[in-house]
């Protein structure tokens, strides 16, 4: 019970620190990546607060399991080197972002506040999930 409130309460944080980001209104996140016109760099102060809040956590973990292998603190294991799989991943992964102004986690959130844009992101999101696992199945 205490496990699943800490998590309920750290996806709390994490959602609340999405609304107050800006990070669930895609003009917001599409104004970042627009550097040809009007950038606005506010979300790069997101980014270096969640780099930091993980390196944090990163740090804390490793000091506990020192002798643990990454996978073992429950991250996997990083693969190794760049594949056609990473890059063409990214590459989805960065076009959808500027293209709909959102990623996973913000998504789910405009979605909890009843956003319509978002109800088709995630639409669109879950329709790629079965298509990689359809797809990555059939090529093994």
């Amino acid at each position: 019970m205490r496990r699943l409130f800490t998590a309920g309460l750290a996806g709390l944080l994490f959602g609340l620190g999405l609304i107050v980001s800006g990070m669930t209104q895609p003009a917001k996140v599409q104004g970042f990546l627009d550097l040809a016109g009007a950038w606005d760099p506010s979300l790069a102060f997101v980014m270096v607060g969640a780099i930091s809040v993980a390196a944090l956590g990163f740090a804390l973990e490793r000091r506990q399991h020192p002798a643990a292998p990454l996978g073992e603190c429950g991250v996997p294991n990083p693969p190794r080197g760049i594949d056609r799989s990473l890059v063409l991943g990214s590459l989805t992964f960065g076009v959808g972002w500027g293209l709909a102004g959102f990623c996973p986690g913000p998504a789910l959130v405009a979605l909890s506040a009843g956003q319509w844009q978002a109800a088709v992101f995630v639409a669109a999101m879950l329709v790629g999930m079965v298509a990689h696992q359809v797809l990555r199945r059939d090529a093994t």
